[in-house]
């Protein structure tokens, strides 16, 4: 169950992941956290010198004045939605940033991210990559044109038989319980194999949860996997995607999976993603 979320705040853009988080928070009847990071200026130490003096004192007052003003927002709309919520700023670099949040989420049940916009600064991507890998936690990646709050009349489930996915599924229950309908998507390439998975068990496994399952097995011959699933979200108007997060961590570099980035990168519906 789902009682406690954190968001992570967007501070200069729509806030299109608190408004979404919220709707989660409302629908579970739960507590929602804000995060707001004011960042500290990002100045390569060759040119600290050639700065006038008060231009990091400026930037500094400048990001914490977009993070109050984040709050703001966040607490005039959960205080309209009735909600129990609370929130915090904290100074930070972005990849200080992406760090503490990952830290943060692993006392939450969830937490919510914006996807990068490719049209703006993209400290997001950093923090998605944190909380999916290092929060041990489920986190819900926003897509940056996503209008409704959380809608759960078809769900996506990605399964291919691995642990990630296996994972995501289990921490995607509490949504997969309100679903009016849930698909679950096998990509194959049409090779057959001998420890493929056709889904059957898994289904049969969320069957005695109650829940009512379609398996869909689409064969996609040298397609790439994120495009082929999201492909299918779009014909079928799926409101919600669950899936595995793959990658691994390397140095505190995140290297995410071919089919983890393409999503994270071409999204058009949320996504539930654990590791």
């Amino acid at each position: 169950m789902i009682k406690d979320l954190v968001v992570n705040l967007p501070v200069d853009r729509q806030p299109t992941a608190a408004d979404y988080a919220i709707s989660i928070a409302q629908t579970f009847s739960a507590h929602i956290t804000g995060i707001a990071f004011a960042y500290e200026p990002a100045v390569a130490p060759a040119a600290i010198g050639d700065l006038p003096g008060d231009w990091v004192e400026a930037q500094r007052a400048e990001s914490a004045k977009a993070a109050k003003a984040a709050i703001a927002q966040f607490e005039a709309s959960a205080q309209r939605s009735g909600l129990s919520a609370d929130h915090r700023t904290l100074p930070a670099t972005v990849g200080g940033a992406a760090d503490l949040f990952g830290r943060i989420a692993r006392r939450f049940d969830l937490s919510v991210v914006g996807q990068t916009d490719p049209e703006g600064p993209a400290p997001e991507e950093v923090i998605i990559e944190s909380a999916l890998f290092e929060s041990g936690r489920p986190v819900v990646v926003v897509p940056y044109i996503q209008k409704q709050g959380l809608k759960l009349d078809r769900v996506l489930v990605c399964w291919d038989g691995s642990r990630t996915a296996t994972r995501a599924i289990a921490d995607s229950l509490p949504f997969l319980t309100r679903a009016q309908a849930i698909d679950i998507v096998i990509v194959a390439d049409g090779r057959a194999r001998s420890d493929e998975i056709p889904g059957a068990d898994i289904g049969q496994h969320l069957a005695r949860h109650g829940l009512k399952i379609d398996i869909r097995r689409i064969v996609a011959p040298d397609v790439d996997v994120a495009n082929t699933i999201l492909s299918y979200a779009a014909d079928c108007s799926a409101d919600f995607l669950v899936m595995g997060g793959y990658g691994h961590s390397r140095l505190r570099e995140f290297v995410l999976g071919g089919a983890t980035r393409g999503i994270l990168t071409s999204m058009t519906v949320p996504a539930l993603m654990s590791h």
